[in-house]
């Protein structure tokens, strides 16, 4: 059983990139299941673009195959036969002139469907491919261009390139994506806190203690080294993906869900952030690095033998201490981690409530732990509430905490779309509300790049920690300077 979605009418839409590992892993698999799930309909075309000489048949084939690894129980020949006829291929290269008439001409055969570009290329080449689009006519219209993360490495250039799209798309044209946003879990905090009278009134400083957000990876750089040592994990995970998280845990109500209403919010939390430099940086980060150890069932090497280099200052874990100074949370810190080769793979929210004011038990009862909401993003995704029970049986008055899971999987019984799933067809219904506005992104590196800068004035190696492991020992004296700690009990 799956999620019921309604069918979109025929589009086409261009994946740049289109032989690269993101199309191959997520783009295509996704929108095959939205074609199996009945969303996409026969008639649109999706074409995929790169400078490889391949015919329309030879990259089926590929299509093919990536389906066949990515796609699971759905990937049937049947099912792949259907779809295969949607695929085609364009051999372009966004430096040189060579083609691109042809192709205008490709997709100016319907004008009155809708045209996505989906960027999935390297950032140096947004440009030179928005240029290539806008000086054929392609920006005209029901067009939209998705532009992937790293928008950047820092506030200045992350303005030049929304300042050299912005020359050849207007505003509403462009879908900044972060696909994490696209994930059930993170889409059902909004549901959890404003569709139920429970939560919303004690979602304060006055009731949360803290809030942790963990997006951790057992996996290490792998294929992206070169990318990865160029940017990092600040840059690479907080700059978006968890500063994403916590504007949605932290954001006011907003209006409606209207896109714009959602993202004035979450730029107002982006905007109270407490600055982090090098008057404070020290006390509040930690950035640490993976060597040798022992994850995902066997020996792994370190960073420095992933990436053949002998050394690198370049950090694949951080825990930072933030802190939203408003009404509503002053004082209530957000802990914050990511990290490769870390024990386990998971990501999730969790927010601590206040100890109760008073015990009226018995010590000998057992200790009282503080409630605890759980959002577990992946995997697993589900939503788990822990409260203090009395244990069952005779034998006097026990206490023990346990949790109200509830497992999306087990409660609904049906196969959750992947983020890109839900993400690309919010581009072609034109729904920005999961993507990111340019004062979002500029807003985000603003909070981002004074800690960088702090962190490369302070010329500190980052800390060592041995792969499997939860990151540096520094990273729990963090937490526990200020008597909490890391949320792993449950895992």
């Amino acid at each position: 059983m799956t999620v019921q979605a309604t069918p979109v009418e025929p589009f086409d839409l261009v994946i740049f990139g289109g032989t690269g590992d993101l199309a191959a892993r997520k783009l295509l698999p996704a929108l095959f299941h939205r074609f199996v799930d009945g969303q996409i309909v026969p008639g649109s075309r999706i074409v995929g673009v790169a400078r490889d000489a391949l015919s329309d048949e030879e990259y089926r084939e590929r299509v093919r195959e990536a389906i066949g690894r990515s796609a699971g129980s759905a990937a049937t020949d049947h099912a792949i036969d259907a779809f295969l006829p949607l695929v085609h291929y364009r051999p372009l290269d966004a430096r040189r002139d060579a083609g691109w008439g042809e192709f205008a001409d490709l997709l100016r055969s319907d004008s009155h469907r809708v045209n996505v570009y989906y960027l999935a290329t390297s950032p140096e080449i947004f440009v030179a491919i928005c240029d290539r689009l806008r000086d054929h006519g392609l920006n005209e219209g029901a067009v939209r261009v998705v532009v992937e993360k790293p928008i950047g490495r820092d506030l200045s250039s992350a303005a030049a390139i929304n300042d050299a799209v912005g020359r050849c798309f207007a505003e509403h044209q462009i879908y900044r994506i972060d696909h994490y946003l696209g994930k059930e879990t993170v889409q059902n905090l909004v549901a959890l806190r404003f569709g139920n009278v429970l939560f919303e009134p004690l979602w304060n400083a006055e009731n949360i203690d803290n809030v942790q957000i963990t997006v951790a990876e057992s996996i290490g750089v792998e294929w992206r080294a070169a990318f990865y040592d160029n940017a990092g994990a600040l840059r690479d995970m907080v700059q978006n993906h968890l500063l994403q998280l916590l504007c949605l845990v932290a954001m006011e109500p907003p209006s409606s869900l209207a896109p714009d209403a959602v993202r004035d919010e979450k730029l107002k939390v982006l905007r109270s952030l407490r600055r982090i430099d090098e008057s404070n940086v020290t006390q509040v980060s930690v950035r640490g690095q993976y060597r040798a150890g022992a994850a995902n069932g066997g020996a792994v090497p370190g960073y420095l033998d992933e990436i053949g280099r002998g050394d690198s200052r370049t950090e694949t874990f951080v825990a930072l201490k933030a802190e939203v100074q408003n009404w509503r949370w002053a004082g209530v810190p957000f802990y914050l981690r990511t990290g490769k080769r870390l024990a386990e793979r998971v990501s999730e929210i969790v927010i601590t409530f206040r100890a109760i004011p008073h015990s009226i038990f018995d010590t000998g009862t057992g200790p009282i732990a503080p409630n605890r909401l759980v959002l577990r993003l992946q995997p697993d995704e589900g939503v788990k509430l822990w409260l203090m029970n009395k244990y069952p049986g005779p034998g006097g008055l026990r206490l023990r905490r346990v949790a109200l899971d509830m497992s999306f999987a087990a409660a609904f019984g049906v196969r959750y779309p992947e983020a890109y799933e839900r993400l690309l067809m919010d581009v072609v219904r034109g729904n920005p509300t999961l993507f990111m506005r340019r004062d979002e992104v500029e807003a985000a590196w603003a909070w981002t790049d004074p800690i960088l800068r702090a962190w490369d004035a302070l010329g500190d190696a980052p800390k060592s920690y041995t792969a499997g492991t939860w990151g540096p020992s520094a990273a729990v004296a963090l937490i526990e300077r200020d008597g909490r700690n890391w949320h792993e009990d449950a895992h």
